[in-house]
Order: C-alpha cells, then sequence, then structure tokens
C-alpha cells in the first residue's frame, strides 16, 4: 500500500460495521475522526481510540470524508440543503459514499457536489466480521483519478471491485449482491426451521448441509446465531435488511424487472419487524417460521 497525500478523514457513522473500518484506518496511519450522533456509540469508538465528535466539524477540515449512514435520507440529510456538508467541505476534498443507498441518492449528491467536490460510490459488502480483519469487498465506481488519490484509504479496508466510472454503478452491483444476501439468510431461515418441523436437531443438520452442494456463505455466517435465539449477537439488524430488500425490490420496479424472490424474501423481514424483532440480529429472521 502506497502513501497518501490524503491524510485527515472524517468518517461518519461509527456502528457496527464503521468502527472497525474507522480502525482499519488508524492502524494504516491515517488521522481519523468518527462522528456519530449517539454518545454511546461515540464512548465505544473513544475507548478504542478513535477522536470522536457529535457533529461533523472535522469535515471542514478534512481531505476525505467517509460516508457509512444507514438510509439513502440518511445521505441526503447529511450531505444536502443549507446545513449539508457540501456546503462545508473544502474544494478538492473527496466524498465517499460506503452505505447501501442505491443508485440515485448517491447521484443526486454527486451532481450537487460538482464541480468542487469529487463523489465517489463505494457500497461495501462482507459484514462485521470482515471490516474487523480488513476483508471487504469494495463495489467502487467513479473517476478513476479519484479512486488512485483514495487507494491507500480504501486498500484499508479490503479489495477494491472497479465497477466502473459512473456514479451509481457500485450501488448497481451492491444491489445484485444484496438480492442474493437477503434470498440467502432467508433460505438459511427456512430449512433450519424446516428441520426443526422435521424433529432433527438442527445443530446437527446445520454442519451437515453448509459444507455441501446446498450450503451458503450465509448458512454458515448466520446458521449458528439463529439457533442461539433472539439473544444472537447482534452484528446486522432485521431492519437494515427491511431497507435493504426494500430498495432492491425498489430498483427492479423502476426498470421493470419481475423479482419475485426477493419479494419473497422482503415479506419475511417485514414480517420480523411487525413482530417487534427489528433491533435484533437479521439471523432472527427465523423467529417468523418458528412463529408458525
Amino acid at each position: 500500500m502506497s502513501p497518501s497525500p490524503l491524510r485527515r478523514v472524517t468518517f461518519i457513522g461509527i456502528g457496527a460495521i464503521g468502527l472497525p473500518m474507522a480502525e482499519q484506518l488508524i492502524e494504516a496511519g491515517f488521522d481519523v475522526t468518527g462522528v456519530d450522533p449517539s454518545a454511546e456509540q461515540r464512548e465505544k469508538a473513544t475507548a478504542r481510540g478513535l477522536h470522536t465528535e457529535p457533529t461533523p466539524e472535522s469535515a471542514a477540515d478534512a481531505d476525505v470524508l467517509v460516508c457509512m449512514v444507514a438510509t439513502p435520507e440518511q445521505l441526503r440529510a447529511t450531505t444536502l440543503g443549507e446545513n449539508g456538508l457540501l456546503r462545508h467541505l473544502r474544494d478538492g476534498s473527496i466524498l465517499v459514499v460506503m452505505s447501501t443507498v442505491g443508485p440515485q441518492a448517491v447521484r443526486e449528491v454527486a451532481e450537487a457536489a460538482r464541480p468542487t467536490v469529487r463523489v465517489l460510490d463505494v457500497p461495501v459488502t462482507g459484514g462485521v466480521a470482515r471490516a474487523i480483519t480488513g476483508d471487504l469487498r469494495l463495489f467502487a465506481s467513479g473517476s478513476s483519478t479519484a479512486i488512485d488519490d483514495v487507494r491507500p484509504i480504501l486498500e484499508a479496508f479490503g479489495t477494491i471491485i472497479d465497477c466502473g466510472p459512473t456514479i451509481g454503478q457500485g450501488q448497481s452491483y451492491k444491489a445484485v449482491n444484496q438480492l442474493l444476501c437477503s434470498v440467502h439468510i432467508v433460505a438459511a431461515a427456512e430449512a433450519l426451521a424446516l428441520a426443526e418441523q422435521l424433529g432433527l436437531d438442527p445443530r446437527k443438520v446445520l454442519p451437515a448441509v453448509s459444507g455441501g452442494a446446498g450450503g451458503s456463505w450465509m448458512l454458515s455466517d448466520r446458521g449458528p446465531r439463529m439457533l442461539e435465539g433472539l439473544d444472537a449477537e447482534v452484528t446486522s439488524t432485521i431492519n437494515i435488511f427491511v431497507k435493504d430488500s426494500t430498495l432492491v425490490k425498489e430498483i427492479a420496479d423502476d426498470i421493470g424487472f419481475d423479482a419475485p424472490i426477493i419479494t419473497a424474501a422482503q415479506a419475511k423481514y417485514l414480517a420480523a419487524k411487525e413482530a417487534g424483532w427489528g433491533q435484533k440480529d437479521d439471523s432472527q429472521v427465523i423467529q417468523t417460521y418458528r412463529q408458525q
């Protein structure tokens, strides 16, 4: 990894995945300030050596702003309008959108940022486990020059996948990825719930099938937490997949693409949210089958 002249980074959104990503930057030698409205998250981050602030005052002096908010609405609120960050970022700085927000939202931000701030569209996949180890996959789209300028920062997070020069292409790659993730989690939940209904011990079924032709990364990763129940450690919430499955469905609808499998998965996440499990780990979508 070559040195970068862009050293000062403001990282917005230091939650479950954002905090270990910010830690990767600190380990790589960058000057990082983490921003989060949650006092609890800031306290956790401070205890792990990250300088924090509740609002992005540091963004005015930052070389690079990494945005890891949860929704398209949060991205727009953070960047656009009279109080948006685009009014405060210095000329020549780079805004890297790493959230899953869909092509339209990131294009709106990129258009509003021209010509003073360069915007890159770089959503990530791999979850908390791979954020901790720096092994995320980054779906990067935008100016190749801007990507090269922030390459040492991006490489601290994991592997860069070149998705082309058009802003929004990274989000489109991520939509394909999230369709698979959404469906595979629900499929894993359905399979293990079926095992339970058949009177089998799911702790024996899980290793028996996860290494075979029917296995998936999501079955191996989420399966053990599905068996732990509602008290399982939260690494990604049901609400995140309500958002992501809905976003994928909207993207498919916008282009007239019939996507019945993501529609079925979305219904399970919505049912889990309606049952009061929105803040539980996404593995607990299995409860919608147990509730039957």
